[in-house]
């Protein structure tokens, strides 16, 4: 990335890895409360995962924040019935409390990031 606004959006994706990596520690934690090993390895995060790297692609700025709007809104989709199914299927209150949060921190960034494209 680079532009005019390179030092701006840094310290936005900054901010936005940071939350990530928080996040990603909580889900773990998550899992081994209950009673289920997380998994730890690129490889099995990238069997796993919705959503899908594209190496060699080098977008504008623009267009990365909108790539990067579109990954948030794929998650807070997969979260929200994530959130239906631990309460109606599992009735896990915890899990549905915990996901709920998780997927409020995805809609403010989605929202953030609209502002920059909008």
């Amino acid at each position: 990335m680079s532009g005019e606004s390179f030092m701006e959006l840094h310290k936005l994706f900054e901010n936005h890895y940071k939350q990530l990596e928080e996040s990603i520690d909580e889900v773990a934690e998550r899992i081994g409360k209950l009673g289920h090993n997380a998994i730890g390895t690129m490889e099995e995060f990238g069997k796993l995962s919705t959503v899908k790297e594209y190496p060699g692609k080098y977008p504008s700025s623009k267009e990365m924040i909108k790539e990067l709007l579109t990954d948030h809104e794929t998650i807070i989709v997969l979260l929200r019935k994530s959130v239906d199914d631990c309460t109606e299927e599992y009735k896990d209150a915890g899990t549905t409390d915990f996901l709920t949060g998780l997927m409020e921190q995805h809609e403010t960034i989605a929202w953030t990031l609209t502002k920059y494209i909008n």
